[in-house]
């Protein structure tokens, strides 16, 4: 029997989409914005509709600073503006909706989306599944394995290792030290100054791994790229911050906050609680007609 799709869900980047990209003016009744709740819930109903997934959970983010890569790194993310109290009421909101619609909804102040998600994928495939990853985030790259896809759903993009290895320039497994190398503006790793992901990639291709080009470093003057007597002296000088910078981008595996039998089918629809919540957030009837086509045919 092939094995089934488990679905892994990043939801905060399509919680933020929906942000950007929808008006302000969809509100409650105490006049509070909704249109990220309106966006993401069309996105969680898109999914379903698409594809029927019977195994799915959904991994948030709780905090910009609590993560264990503050410890290890406190600048981590700290270019980041804080969240808005408008958007930190919707993401509690999306979490009560998927919660009341029976879904498993994993999130941890030590651990990020992108830890459990690496640990539910381990999990998930000891139970005999394949994964599908939904985001946009390319750190979560390097958790595809052989018969896994990573899914930028907006884009309709989908990657399995090989395309993964075309787009970026190396493997999934390498993802993480590609992104020490070069750095990463957004959650504000360092990387080595001067290397970017082409370089990194051309070096990764050559040693394999960030430790391996460190037992050589000598061997970086000898390849034949630009500048690459000037390489194996940034990637000397900044041998501890390429050290440092792996244990940011690597993701976590074994988080214990994402149990050994984790829940990856729907429990039964709290019915009330959802009619409250389509009340709440003033859906229409076309949206209630929608999710009701949903559940009843789930």
């Amino acid at each position: 029997m092939p094995a089934s799709d488990a679905y892994l869900v990043d939801s905060s980047i399509y919680i933020f989409r929906a942000w950007f990209t929808l008006p302000d003016t969809l509100r409650n009744q105490r006049d509070e914005p909704i249109n990220a709740v309106y966006g993401f819930t069309d996105f969680v109903a898109g999914l379903i509709e698409q594809n029927q997934p019977e195994h799915i959970a959904f991994a948030f983010d709780e905090s910009l600073s609590s993560s264990f890569r503050n410890s290890i790194y406190p600048p981590y993310k700290a270019n980041r503006d804080p969240t808005p109290e408008d958007l930190k009421r919707q993401f509690q909101y999306c979490r009560i909706f998927l919660e009341a619609l029976g879904y498993n909804v994993i999130s941890s102040n030590r651990y990020e989306a992108d830890d459990i998600i690496g640990t539910a994928a381990a999990i998930a495939r000891k139970q005999g599944h394949c994964v599908t990853i939904l985001s946009a985030d390319k750190d979560l790259a390097q958790l595809i394995d052989s018969d896994d896809i990573f899914w930028d759903y907006a884009r309709d993009n989908r990657l399995d290792p090989k395309q993964i290895k075309k787009h970026f320039g190396v493997y999934p497994e390498q993802i993480a030290d590609q992104l020490a190398l070069a750095g990463d503006k957004v959650d504000n790793i360092p990387g080595v100054p001067g290397i970017g992901m082409t370089t990194a990639a051309r070096l990764l291709t050559k040693f394999g791994s960030i430790d391996q080009m460190l037992e050589n470093i000598p061997a970086i003057a000898e390849m034949k790229i630009r500048g690459a007597k000037r390489i194996m002296e940034l990637i000397e000088e900044h041998r501890e911050t390429v050290l440092l910078c792996k244990r940011l981008t690597k993701i976590v595996c074994d988080a214990e906050v994402v149990p050994e039998d984790l829940r990856l089918h729907r429990a039964p629809c709290q019915l009330d609680n959802l009619t409250a919540l389509f009340d709440e957030f003033q859906f229409g009837s076309l949206r209630r007609e929608r999710w009701q086509r949903l559940l009843a045919a789930a």
